[in-house]
């Protein structure tokens, strides 16, 4: 996608790379009412904060997708241990799902990770983002199960890795 940028979300971008974050999840249907994540996912300015926020943006301008990427042992670390680098919050706008934005995103999280010298990225999925679960195994990510987790009840996340040495 040569008309694609990724990069750090800029402070103006903030409220909007939360509400692009929240209509990836409700379109895709895996916000999970109840639990308060939809409030998370708006709170682009804390993800800047406490991870790093990349965006992509596309060539006239417009946010496209949006990845929170975390160190061990940060406010937004799941499941990552040292030597690892998580991602989370992955999210592309509606409209330009299929056009290979999520896999940029993916690709800059894996450029990042080698970058700070990691040895493999991880994630986790809830079990229904089967969509997502395709590309990340197509990027080369395999199943880690003994890292799925419920962080609520009825909300099961599952763990991928990327080895990268």
């Amino acid at each position: 996608m040569s008309d694609l940028e990724i990069r750090p979300v800029r402070t103006e971008e903030l409220k909007a790379v939360g509400e692009l974050t929240l209509a990836a999840y409700s379109a895709d249907r895996t916000l999970v009412d109840g639990v308060g994540y939809a409030t998370e996912l708006l709170d682009a300015a804390k993800r800047a904060e406490e991870a790093e926020l990349l965006v992509a943006v596309d060539g006239d301008g417009t946010l496209v997708g949006t990845v929170t990427i975390a160190r061990p042992g940060t406010p937004f670390a799941e499941l990552s241990r040292e030597g690892e680098l998580e991602f989370r919050m992955l999210g592309v706008v509606p409209a330009a799902t299929g056009r290979g934005i999520g896999e940029a995103l993916t690709r800059a999280v894996i450029a990042r990770a080698r970058e700070l010298g990691a040895d493999r990225v991880v994630l986790c999925s809830l079990v229904t983002m089967t969509r997502a679960h395709r590309l990340y195994e197509r990027l080369g990510f395999v199943r880690l199960p003994e890292r799925d987790w419920e962080p609520h009840p009825d909300v099961t996340l599952i763990a991928y890795r990327l080895e990268l040495t």
